[in-house]
């Protein structure tokens, strides 16, 4: 009598078995309710503010603000009472062209010299859905503070397998008029709606 149909069980049952075990351990989660509370900070090399302007009509000019910092208070179980203050180092925006960079850092736009930072803190969250909140806040941006409500959605949480730290990520989206800044170079042909797309991965420290 053949051994074989005992051994393909055996294996079947066994590839089963770790693929449960594998699933049981899997470290993410989706469900903002089941995210650790605590205090996390902005990972500044998987954190980045990406914008975009209408070019005189021709194109969409894209660029990013490459060094984020941030600190977020979170408790899911009153996700609309968590705390969030973000810096954006002016300075380190960047488009692929020294020379338009150079030009962005001056007073026409940013005038990074006496700005060399903006600031968003966070005022109010509404949560919108299951996994999607409106994060509106107080936007301070060359000198100017007005309220901005950012789209945010909660991407996932767990343990980082690079670094084990505990992580959690999430992406955003607002609309702001420069104008409202006090950056009125170049309108109407350089547009004044700029696009704010945000990626953020955080760090549990406390």
């Amino acid at each position: 009598m053949s051994h074989k149909p005992f051994f393909v069980a055996a294996g079947l049952a066994a590839t089963l078995a770790l693929a449960g075990a594998a699933i049981a351990q899997d470290p993410f989660t989706r469900a903002p309710a089941e995210v650790r509370a605590g205090v996390y900070t902005l990972d500044p090399a998987h954190s980045k503010i990406t914008w975009s302007v209408n070019h005189m009509g021709f194109s969409t000019y894209v660029g990013q603000f490459a060094k984020v910092e941030g600190q977020l208070t979170l408790d899911p179980r009153r996700p609309e009472a968590s705390q969030l203050a973000v810096t954006v180092d002016a300075n380190s925006v960047g488009t692929l062209n020294d020379e338009l960079d150079k030009h962005l850092k001056t007073a026409d736009f940013l005038d990074t010299a006496k700005f060399p930072t903006a600031t968003f803190k966070a005022t109010r969250i509404r949560l919108s859905g299951e996994r999607s909140a409106d994060i509106t806040g107080d936007l301070t941006l060359h000198g100017v503070t007005r309220p901005v409500t950012l789209e945010a959605e909660f991407n996932q949480a767990g343990i980082n397998p690079v670094d084990k730290t505990y992580s959690l990520g999430f992406d955003a989206e607002a609309k702001i008029k420069r104008s409202d800044f006090g950056m009125t170079a170049y309108l109407p042909g350089v547009g004044d709606e700029v696009e704010l797309d945000i990626e953020a991965e955080l760090k549990l420290v406390r």
